[in-house]
């Protein structure tokens, strides 16, 4: 018998212990070398835990517990013999198509003859989803009736369950609450917990005060009609509002400084350069996912960066390295439909911009009353280093390039004075 003892790997510097999430397998299990065996939280991200070997695995702790990093968690016996019925896991999909390729109208296939295997039919039924998959209906109360399965034979992976939840469900699929009158603990997760405790800190180690303005969207959203075709198909990547968010923020932040910067111990850290933080829903909750040196970057290279990150934090796969280290944050409640809102600052950084929805409202423009697509952003910022006339200037700068989207080509200054040489 030869027996392997896996350990807990490091998922960062500053981490040294980590909690078991769920197990993916059971005690006695045979997996295959990669399976994913386990899912761990720390305090900043959810890994998946694969199998160094294939064999019978023994558990050696259980849900919730947490570990250290470095002990041993599970054995694998990696001398016995893989199961004659043993089937394996599916992978699902989690390739995402580019723009380019969604947009094209999907061929429509003649139906396929199943084989009658028995195995194939209980591993793959239609309807039955994935243990990934399974996990998040239970935490979210959704059913199998509500999803509709992608994967094989109908097989409902986790991004079926994710793409259903962002779509929303009709009054029709609701049946009922049910409600038993009944209460049960449940214990926060790791890194829940860890996001109570920096955002309780923030509110009472800083003094945080939030400033507000409009924007009206109408220039960027003319220019986003007029090039999204070809933004598409040059760059394959969709031409969105976060990129000239971020855009304006990057030229913004090199003319206060401050806004860029936070404190350590008695001394205030000016930061050079631009790492914006982009908040992103995932099925764990909010991450913060961070777009390095984003002041170098072009629109197209930002979207780019934002949707990888964004699909890796959707699929769990976020890791603790690009979820570190950012100068700035830029939140967007506006895809979940919020008006107004004081974001909270996300430490060690000084400020968080808020991004809202897009609403038809009347406002005056040369005298008259005209409807304009009108957004409510929102600047939270550390009174202790940056002051109201900077908090207040850097916004109105981020306004005046967002309704101007031609000065972010040539930073805060107007194209003509630049080309006057003004």
């Amino acid at each position: 018998m030869s027996i392997l003892e896996m350990k807990v790997p490091s998922p960062g510097e500053s981490i040294s212990e980590v909690e078991i999430a769920q197990w993916l397998v059971s005690d006695g299990d045979y997996v295959e070398k990669d399976q994913a065996i386990a899912e761990v939280d720390s305090d900043k991200a959810t890994l998946e835990l694969p199998a160094e070997e294939s064999g019978i695995i023994t558990l050696k702790a259980e849900d919730g517990d947490a570990v250290a990093v470095g002990a041993v968690v599970c054995l694998i016996d990696t001398s016995a013999e893989r199961p004659a019925n043993f089937v394996s896991t599916p992978t699902e999909d989690t390739s995402v198509s580019s723009p380019v390729e969604a947009a094209k109208p999907a061929p429509v296939e003649a139906p396929k003859t199943v084989s009658p295997d028995p195995v194939a039919k209980t591993s793959y039924a239609t309807g039955v989803p994935s243990v990934a998959a399974a996990k998040i209906m239970k935490e979210n109360g959704i059913s199998s009736n509500q999803v509709n399965g992608t994967g094989k034979d109908g097989r409902i992976t986790k991004q079926d369950v994710v793409a259903a939840m962002a779509a929303g469900f009709s009054a029709n699929d609701a049946q009922g609450w049910g409600g038993t009158r009944e209460s049960a603990p449940k214990k926060m997760s790791m890194m829940r917990r860890k996001i109570a405790e920096r955002l309780v800190a923030v509110k009472n180690e800083t003094a945080m005060l939030t400033t507000f303005n409009e924007v009206d969207m109408k220039p960027i959203m003319d220019l986003r009609t007029k090039y999204k075709k070809a933004f598409v198909e040059h760059h394959e990547v969709n031409l969105g509002f976060m990129s000239f968010f971020t855009k304006a923020v990057t030229e913004a932040l090199n003319l206060f400084p401050s806004v860029n910067s936070q404190i350590e111990g008695k001394e205030m850290i000016m930061h050079d350069y631009a790492d914006i933080g982009i908040a992103v829903s995932s099925p764990k909750g909010l991450m913060v996912p961070v777009v390095r040196n984003a002041e170098q970057m072009s629109l197209a290279e930002i979207e780019r960066e934002i949707k990888r990150l964004a699909i890796k934090a959707r699929d769990g796969k976020i890791t603790p390295d690009e979820m570190t280290g950012g100068t700035f944050t830029i939140t967007n409640g506006g895809v979940f439909g919020s008006m107004l809102s004081t974001p909270i600052i996300n430490p060690p950084q000084s400020a968080i911009l808020g991004m809202h929805n897009i609403v038809q409202r009347p406002v005056a423009i040369n005298g008259k009353v005209e409807i304009r697509p009108i957004m409510f952003v929102a600047l939270s910022y550390d009174h202790r280093v940056i002051d109201g006339k900077e908090s207040v200037s850097f916004l109105v700068k981020v306004k005046e390039m967002l309704e101007n989207p031609e000065r972010m080509i040539f930073g805060s200054k107007d194209p003509v004075e630049v080309l006057l040489g003004l």
